[in-house]
């Protein structure tokens, strides 16, 4: 059905919403039985990629330009890492990191979010290592001491490590204490509810299933809205000098 143009997506130059009805589904290089759907990336004007991939049952990803983070939202994916096999469920991630030796495949029909950047390592710093986990055992973390609004963090809090990765979890009605504005670069996956986002200086409703783009500085703020729980992963770059050095 047509909808004469209407569309929640909004890109402007410093965010971006991205909503289900206007994902467009791609082949990529070194993978099969694989759609993407490209949500962020350089052409965007972000210093990372992000992607949803769609598997067929059986089908592979071949491996990434840089370090990669895997997390299912759907399905099963059998993870070879060196020697060592891993079956990741709903919930499930890996963090790899670039030439790491490693395969994944579906077992079945099967979504994941892919999350890669290349590496800006420190001199003299220590080389990142892969980590593999489910978010389920990872113990909540009320956020600025409000336990209406929970956190997970799913990366390693090490100079190693250049960016985080984290799902952030709102009880209805339950909403970020400050608009924030910061020097970190944000890609947000909308898992579950849905509510309000200000992002620069317009106002969206968001449900499960967008994604967002955040530039560096970009006022943000978020409010869970309705009777369910609101969650969602959001990345950010970490630990790294603004200049670089």
């Amino acid at each position: 059905m047509h909808h004469l143009g209407a569309t929640r997506s909004s890109l402007k130059h410093d965010h971006l919403l991205q909503t289900p009805d206007t994902f467009v589904r791609i082949p990529l290089p070194g993978a099969t039985g694989v759609e993407f759907i490209v949500h962020a990336g350089p052409q965007l004007g972000a210093n990372f990629s992000q992607l949803t991939a769609e598997f067929s049952a059986g089908g592979t990803l071949g491996s990434a330009p840089g370090q990669r983070f895997i997390y299912v939202l759907a399905g099963e994916l059998d993870l070879m890492s060196g020697p060592n096999r891993h079956l990741l469920g709903p919930g499930g991630f890996a963090y790899l990191p670039a030439g790491a030796d490693y395969s994944v495949t579906a077992m079945s029909a099967a979504r994941a979010a892919l999350i890669e950047k290349i590496h800006e390592p420190i001199p003299g710093g220590l080389a990142p290592e892969a980590v593999i986990g489910n978010e389920s055992t990872i113990a909540e973390v009320p956020l600025m001491g409000d336990s209406s609004l929970r956190v997970r963090s799913l990366m390693p809090d090490s100079d190693a490590y250049d960016f985080a990765v984290n799902t952030m979890s709102y009880d209805p009605g339950a909403g970020l204490s400050m608009v924030e504005v910061h020097v970190m670069e944000h890609g947000l996956l909308m898992l579950e509810g849905g509510g309000i986002y200000r992002l620069g200086d317009s106002w969206y409703p968001v449900e499960a299933g967008d994604f967002i783009w955040m530039a560096p500085f970009c006022p943000q703020w978020f409010g869970a809205i309705g009777k369910k729980p609101a969650k969602y992963l959001i990345y950010k770059d970490w630990r790294r000098h603004p200049l670089g050095a």
